[in-house]
């Protein structure tokens, strides 16, 4: 398993681009190391070995960009359970991973939806960050199946998380509402109706997220 690693570690030199991994860090994208390597190039590295689950845990736990990445294409599905996705979701460093594991690994659950509606109420702004997160990914390919009532209890915890403290689960909640909006216009006019005292507000983020949400269901509702 050793010499596995040291040869992925290998492979990742010889891609290394020292002007992405300096331009990560100055952005706040700490690791011990980062090379710099770009998705598809990993994604590729990636079909050069065989999925392996304790290859995968041992390159999560590495404080190593490119590893955790993939660690999350190298995780067999199938031996993921919801105990590894509950320790998973609370060692998530930073919003590159967890848009690479909610898409790469956690969209693929076959109990992801439970995921979903477990993190979404969550009491850890990180936990409920990624549960949006992989809302929208389920959304995306069309995997999700919540119940309606189920998922205007996400609206409503997401209505209030956009115009939370925190940028991402802000951006996430956000996300999440627009993507839901699309999907059902009924709920769009719902979530319009949550947020309409933000139309005319002195408060220019509330004002922003009427706007942001007036015009995408707009967009789709003449479409």
């Amino acid at each position: 398993m050793n010499e596995l690693i040291k040869k992925i570690r290998n492979d990742l030199r010889l891609s290394m681009n020292g002007v992405v991994s300096t331009s990560m860090r100055e952005k706040g994208l700490n690791y011990r190391m980062n090379f710099g390597v770009n998705i598809p190039t990993l994604k590729t590295m990636a079909k050069k070995y065989s999925p392996d689950k304790e290859l995968a845990e041992k390159l999560w736990h590495e404080d190593v960009r490119e590893l955790k990445i993939l660690a999350t294409l190298l995780y067999p599905v199938s031996e993921f359970t919801e105990e590894n996705a509950q320790q998973w979701v609370n060692e998530i460093p930073n919003q590159e991973i967890r848009e690479q594991v909610c898409m790469n690994l956690f969209q693929k659950l076959d109990f992801a939806d439970g995921l979903v509606e477990k993190w979404t109420g969550s009491d850890n702004d990180e936990v409920r960050t990624t549960g949006y997160w992989l809302f929208v990914r389920l959304m995306m390919i069309q995997k999700s199946r919540l119940e309606n009532e189920k998922v205007e209890g996400i609206v409503d915890r997401a209505v209030t998380d956009v115009q939370n403290a925190s940028f991402f689960l802000k951006k996430a909640a956000l996300e999440t509402l627009k993507r839901v909006g699309r999907n059902n216009m009924l709920l769009a006019d719902k979530i319009l109706e949550r947020v309409k005292e933000y139309s005319d507000s002195d408060d220019l983020e509330k004002k922003e997220v009427y706007d942001s949400l007036s015009f995408e269901f707009e967009l789709f509702r003449n479409k």
